[in-house]
């Protein structure tokens, strides 16, 4: 793997990858955020009460992680836009009784995928946070981080 930021050309000034001899492949990559919730919020969810004044939760915050990964291009100056294939978003809770929210994205294509499955567990952590600070501020997005992705010049695992 590189040890060298790609993103900055030979002047040293800030470019976008050049993608244009990558060889064609099919490219996934699955990110997730940790949602930690306090008593309030967690007490509203075992009580199946995931209906805030501003719709369903879970499925609005699904809906939201989508459209932001298709946007990913217009939020990320040097992202590539691609023609995402797939983008699947999941909320659950977890051992700890907090949110596990994963984003898993596909496509084939000459560039990777993984910006696109970051932003939309991001964003659809966030829209959880949005729909539930009215019943408490303490909510905590944490460890938003890449868990695998698949493609490319190499394939990453998560330890």
């Amino acid at each position: 793997m590189s040890r060298e930021f790609t993103h900055i050309d030979a002047n040293n000034q800030p470019t976008m990858v050049d993608v244009g001899d990558k060889q064609v492949t099919s490219r996934t990559a699955r990110a997730r955020c940790i949602i930690e919730l306090p008593d309030p919020v967690r007490q509203a969810m075992e009580n199946d009460e995931i209906q805030s004044k501003k719709g369903p939760v879970f499925q609005t915050a699904i809906i939201a992680g989508v459209m932001a990964a298709k946007k990913t291009h217009e939020l990320i100056p040097f992202c590539h836009p691609i023609g995402m294939e797939h983008c699947t978003i999941s909320i659950r809770p977890n051992a700890d009784r907090n949110l596990e929210v994963t984003c898993e994205c596909r496509i084939t294509a000459k560039t990777g995928i993984e910006m696109e499955a970051l932003t939309g567990c991001s964003v659809a952590a966030l829209t959880v946070y949005d729909m539930c600070k009215a019943l408490s501020h303490d909510i905590v997005i944490r460890e938003t981080r890449l868990i695998h992705k698949t493609g490319g010049k190499s394939d990453f695992q998560a330890p």
